[in-house]
């Protein structure tokens, strides 16, 4: 059986089915790996900057230029594939090596990746800048896998699905502002003269990678409790004889390839004709509002699945609104602001009928999409462009929530189904391509919404049944 081993010597050994009720301790190591979290939404959402930037330096076709996502995500897939495959013959290496030490093996690859920037732009090779995107995306992969159910079980196991949100609306923050400092650092600051140059890239991934050595250090001298195995380590593929864990992974599988879907088809949703009309620069502030109500959503979750007195929980969550209301009532207008606040208060009122409990939450925000993406196909106008983006804050918990109800009670296995559960973001890979095939051949952008749809009724069912801890 897998234990909570604290890394200083004095603390006490405790088993990770049933931890010590002293959890004060778990709050230092747990901010240090949400930053984590941050890292690898902000590099995440950097592929956005590289994708115009390649696309120009190297004359590309739209489709060589999205190869960026191709290699970036692919590795999300082969390396969780190659880990699971590893687990099965001989052993879960994580819990050989320990929690901790594996965090640190993904930030030093990550680092390296960051690093190849440099000579692929010296040599001004394309297909370099690709493989350095998968060796990054490895490490990245390999934090997922570590970090994800390491956050898990820093607390109380009745907290879990509290302390995923909250590190996944970290992570949100880091998609945020990513595409804002990015964009300045190598379309801007550090952009030379010659815009056929892709030296612009060295600085800002050269930055990265001493930032992600910085933390490696930070950790490894950390006080972190490290999760790892007793006795004999065992083989086999034993993660997938938990139903659960196989239905959360087809779960993950929908969810992420629908997040991805709408979020790419938004800004040319936006600008059909009986939708808004607007231009590709005009709408690329809704879909601010779109991956913004994500983070935002996120932090409601964190706070609302917490155990927080309730009284607390309201104040937080009036606070976050209210902050969230004057920033879009400052850097747009009323109107915008007056609209975000009703999205919000709607998306509270779902949160209130779930009760606060995780695999309700993500039924019923999954019921509450599929109304949205309704409106979306069958409105017009501002109505129907507004219930698209307001898909965000209902995405919100889903991600961080289902991961974590699909590791559960896997014991030793922990670690192998979150590699599992890694390999299935490969459906931000599959799904939209689907999406955009039905668009062409219906000829109806507005109709393909029944893609994504079709996903979020599957979310419906594991949110109410598919949750259940049961071996197959």
């Amino acid at each position: 059986m897998a234990t909570i081993t604290p890394t200083a010597p004095e603390e006490a050994t405790a088993q990770s089915a049933a931890l010590s009720p002293d959890y004060k301790n778990y709050t230092s190591p747990l901010v240090v790996v949400t930053l984590l979290f941050f890292m690898w939404g902000f590099i995440t959402c950097m592929n956005d900057i590289l994708i115009p930037k390649m696309q120009h330096v190297f004359k590309l076709q739209f489709w060589q230029a999205m190869l960026i996502q191709t290699a970036f995500f692919g590795a999300y897939f082969i390396v969780s594939f190659l880990y699971f495959l590893l687990s099965t013959t001989k052993g879960d290496p994580i819990l050989k090596i320990g929690y901790k030490n594996g965090i640190i093996i993904g930030l030093i690859v990550a680092a390296l990746g960051c690093t190849l920037f440099y000579p692929a732009a010296i040599l001004h090779s394309y297909s370099f800048f690709l493989m350095a995107l998968f060796v990054l995306a490895s490490g990245i992969t390999v934090l997922q896998i570590t970090a994800n159910p390491y956050v898990a079980i820093l607390g109380p196991p009745q907290n879990s699905s509290s302390r995923m949100n909250l590190s996944q609306a970290v992570n949100s923050f880091g998609t945020t502002i990513a595409p804002i400092i990015g964009g300045y650092l190598i379309f801007d600051y550090v952009a030379s003269a010659d815009i056929d140059s892709a030296d612009s890239v060295k600085l800002p991934y050269l930055g990265l990678a001493a930032l992600l050595l910085l933390i490696a250090a930070l950790i490894k001298i950390a006080r972190l409790p490290r999760l790892e195995g007793t006795g004999k380590i065992e083989t086999g593929a034993g993660a997938v004889k938990h139903r659960h864990l196989v239905l959360g992974i087809i779960c993950i599988f929908m969810y992420v390839g629908a997040e991805v879907s709408i979020g790419s088809a938004l800004i040319n949703y936006i600008k059909l004709p009986h939708i808004t009309g607007l231009t590709e620069s005009e709408a690329k502030h809704y879909l601010a509002f779109y991956w913004g109500g994500l983070m935002i959503g996120r932090f409601f979750g964190a706070i609302a699945l917490s155990t927080i007195k309730r009284l607390g929980k309201f104040i937080v969550i009036v606070f976050i609104t209210l902050v969230t209301f004057l920033t879009v009532y400052f850097l747009y207008d009323l109107e915008q602001a007056l609209i975000i606040l009703g999205l919000i208060a709607l998306n509270l009122a779902v949160l209130l009928l779930a009760r606060f409990i995780p695999n309700r939450t993500v039924a019923f925000f999954a019921i509450a999409v599929i109304g949205l993406l309704l409106i979306g196909v069958l409105a017009e106008g501002s109505l129907a462009m507004w219930a698209i983006i307001a898909i965000g804050l209902f995405n919100s918990v889903m991600f961080p929530t289902i991961f974590d109800l699909a590791i559960k009670g896997l014991g030793r296995n922990t670690s192998q189904g979150s590699s599992l559960l890694v390999m299935a973001i490969v459906g931000g890979a599959i799904i939209p391509p689907l999406q955009g095939l039905f668009a062409d051949l219906s000829g109806n952008l507005q109709l393909s919404f029944i893609v994504p749809m079709l996903c979020y009724a599957f979310i419906v069912y594991y949110g109410f049944a598919g949750y259940k801890v049961r071996r197959t």
